[in-house]
């Protein structure tokens, strides 16, 4: 039984794009190593960018940087 998690920061990702990645990701395991869609979970964690870090800071910060400069 195959298990993929997937995060990605919290920004308004729809149902629909999330479905998407759910059916790629299995489908992805389906043509490479053969696994059964049927037993594979896919799990997305949606994370708060001031809960994500890079080099030493929150992705919040980061973004705001980049939009200021």
């Amino acid at each position: 039984m195959p298990y993929v998690n997937i995060k990605i920061t919290r920004e308004g990702a729809t149902p629909e794009q999330k479905a998407r990645l759910i059916e790629g990701a299995t489908q992805l395991l389906v043509d490479v190593l053969g696994k059964n869609p049927a037993t594979t979970v896919v799990v997305i964690d949606e994370v708060d960018t001031d809960n994500w870090g890079i080099g030493g800071e929150t992705v919040t910060v980061l973004r705001a940087r980049a939009k200021a400069g």
